[in-house]
């Protein structure tokens, strides 16, 4: 049977006399994940004894969180798929998602989402946890996902994310030939008003910032290293539409598939500080088979740096 996801603290000498509630909200424990304890099978107990969030703490206290079963919503159904998982531990893992994999279900693809799988592989693993994903990707963007195994969890990894420590770093194929060495776009974003999924730069758009520089220059494109300062909804495929080098396949954003037959990005690096152990977190992913043999044929080689 899963085991409850459960936390322990001990309180110091300065918790003295302060109401847990209080001293749970210094721990980062949301109102949210007090309120599905309260009501929906948890218990927070202090020294062995189930006790409310009104106690008044004691130097030495021992306290233990013991969270609700995560079920995973009734749509999504578990599946067994084949997962390149790079890290895990009890709190997060890290996937290379191929490219041609949803992150979640669409109405389009209701199945085959790395969703999906991880509900299949926590089903199979005994893990009480339904699908966190902190870091999502396209269907058609290959590389690094982080992924939280829990909600608290992937609340510790939302405000990291929202703060800037979480960050990512990407390889791309633009058309054209892009002379500036390294560059900074820096353009607001908006959704196209005739569109569901489809962006636009747009002056009522929210503030959007990409980072790049210039791998190698090729006959027909350009290899590309790039950053995000801002995680917008397709950021860096609009943003190379804009200045005029749409990526290679991007047919949604102006890219011609006579190279590669979807959009030549691939999130590369992944990094973050562990929410539990402190430690800073680095992961990378090779260039996925596509994109790698584009660059071994050397079509119309040009430059490269």
């Amino acid at each position: 049977m899963a085991k409850n996801f459960t936390l322990d603290f001990v309180a110091g000498i300065a918790d003295e006399g302060k109401m847990l509630r209080e001293f749970l909200k210094q721990m980062e424990i949301s109102k949210t994940a007090l309120t599905d304890i309260k009501y929906n099978g948890g218990v927070i107990s202090v020294n062995g004894q189930d006790v409310t969030v009104r106690y008044r703490l004691k130097a030495d206290d021992k306290v233990k969180i013991k969270f609700p079963p995560e079920i995973p919503s009734e749509g999504m159904k578990g599946e067994k798929i084949s997962l390149a998982i790079l890290y895990e531990d009890e709190y997060v893992l890290v996937v290379n998602k191929p490219s041609g994999m949803n992150t979640i279900p669409s109405r389009e693809h209701p199945f085959g989402s790395l969703a999906n799988g991880l509900i299949g592989y926590y089903e199979n693993n005994d893990i009480s946890a339904t699908t966190h994903i902190v870091t999502r990707l396209d269907r058609d963007t290959s590389g690094l996902v982080l992924i939280a195994k829990h909600s608290h969890v992937h609340h510790l990894l939302g405000k990291q994310q929202r703060s800037g420590g979480v960050h990512r770093s990407y390889e791309a194929f633009a058309e054209g030939i892009i002379e500036q060495d390294e560059g900074m776009i820096e353009a607001p974003i908006a959704r196209k008003p005739d569109s569901i999924i489809e962006r636009q730069v747009h002056a009522d758009g929210q503030y959007a910032c990409t980072m790049f520089k210039v791998a190698g220059r090729y006959g027909t494109f350009t290899h590309l290293h790039l950053q995000l300062k801002t995680g917008r909804t397709h950021q860096i495929r609009v943003h190379m539409s804009f200045i005029g080098h749409p990526l290679l396949g991007d047919t949604l954003y102006g890219g011609q598939k006579k190279i590669v037959t979807r959009q030549a990005l691939h999130c590369r690096e992944l990094f973050f500080i562990h929410p539990f152990f402190d430690k800073e977190m680095h992961f990378t992913a090779s260039l996925p088979n596509d994109m790698q043999e584009v660059l071994e044929k050397k079509l119309y080689r040009k430059e490269r740096r």
